[in-house]
């Protein structure tokens, strides 16, 4: 029975997936910077004898054929960057590059599907179809490795009938894994504000052309995009993050900058909330005497988790997890540039728990003492393999 071949496997490389996400964990690079992350996976797949090219410079793809007669291909697809993050982690694969910590689990996406890989190599008289592995550089920046893997041809050569991913998620106990079908985390945008004035003495501000205040204006104006003109059925969310007026008590500025980030989950409206939002900035800041410039650095659009495709993947899982070790996952307004592959692909993105209250590790992705209960691992490479072995319809 493939399913008890998978969990046999998993069980057998536990230690050697665990090996790899301590060595990747100890050497995080950041985002474009994967070089020695690349070539430490590129030496465990010519191990495992898979032919491999490199793609979107520090990415690799690379197939695995079954032998059995197929035309189907499912693709697989794991992040390999870290975070500019100083690790707080008093562990013995703690960070050994000081300032860049693998703080969102791309360490524990990379060395889950390298095992998977290692099943499935272990299985191919077992199915038939191809696998096709992607290890994606720069998820966490803009404008992010798999738009630009897509741009060169990942999904073609040959083209996936689904991509499959799978992320961390420390709010989930380790050993469960959670699905949600539709769409499931929003698009991201980057906002960048600068609110210009005329500067001068805090006792004569008759004299000046306030940026402090018209500023204040505009960014309680700007929260009627989410409450008046946003859907209510839409989720949307704005919110500035930074604000920079350098002046002092009695000096009034020259101009005010801001950076926040706007998310939605529908393209359509995320172009006209984009519209809106810099009109009425500008608005205001033109009725009050001043100017503004809004600019919006467009980010990943909006994850859609194809529904047909995600009720199968989630129901392959409850066999092969057991029904009481999946769960339901609620929107997530966090992005990830997973997204870009569900534009154009039927995709499933699910959750993997990392979770162990008892050990303390409970900490969020993006802090600096974010960790994972280790055991999950063997869940993750085993159900990574039974689930593409179940969508190529073995």
């Amino acid at each position: 029975m493939i399913k008890q071949k998978i969990q046999e496997l998993s069980k057998s490389l536990f230690n050697e997936v665990i090996a790899n996400r301590r060595h990747i964990h100890s050497h995080p690079e950041l985002s474009f910077h994967e070089v020695e992350t690349s070539a430490f996976v590129a030496k465990k797949l010519d191990e495992l004898g898979i032919g491999w090219e490199r793609m979107a410079d520090n990415g690799l793809v690379a197939l695995i054929k079954g032998e059995k007669p197929s035309d189907r291909v499912i693709a697989l697809r794991a992040d390999m960057d870290a975070l500019p993050i100083y690790e707080a982690n008093d562990v013995p694969y703690k960070s050994q590059n000081e300032g860049v910590m693998h703080a969102c689990g791309h360490d524990v996406h990379t060395s889950s599907l390298l095992g998977t890989a290692k099943i499935l190599t272990e299985l191919k008289s077992e199915f038939g179809g191809t696998v096709k592995l992607i290890f994606q550089p720069a998820e966490e920046r803009l404008p992010g490795g798999a738009s630009l893997m897509i741009k060169e041809g990942v999904l073609e050569n040959p083209k996936p009938d689904a991509v499959l991913g799978q992320h961390v998620m420390p709010l989930i106990d380790a050993g469960k894994f959670g699905f949600r079908a539709g769409k499931y985390m929003a698009s991201t945008d980057e906002l960048y504000v600068t609110v210009k004035g005329k500067g001068g003495h805090g006792a004569q501000p008759q004299q000046n052309v306030d940026p402090v205040i018209i500023t204040a204006h505009i960014l309680v104006a700007l929260q009627q995009i989410v409450s008046r003109f946003a859907d209510p059925k839409n989720p949307t969310v704005l919110s500035f993050g930074k604000v920079i007026a350098e002046g002092a008590t009695n000096v009034i500025p020259n101009e005010v900058k801001l950076e926040g980030t706007f998310r939605a989950l529908n393209e359509k409206w995320r172009a006209e909330a984009h519209i809106k939002m810099k009109k009425m900035a500008e608005g205001i800041a033109d009725a009050m005497g001043g100017s503004c410039e809004f600019n919006i650095m467009k980010g990943y659009p909006f994850l859609i988790n194809e529904p047909k495709l995600t009720n199968e993947t989630r129901a392959h899982a409850e066999d092969y997890l057991g029904k009481e070790n999946v769960v339901d996952l609620d929107i997530w307004m966090a992005a990830e540039d997973f997204a870009y592959y569900s534009q154009v692909s039927d995709a499933c993105f699910y959750r993997m728990g990392t979770r162990n209250e008892s050990r303390g590790i409970t900490s969020a992705v993006h802090t600096p003492t974010f960790d994972i209960e280790e055991t999950a691992l063997e869940q993750s490479v085993g159900l990574m393999a039974y689930l593409a072995i179940k969508q190529l319809g073995n």
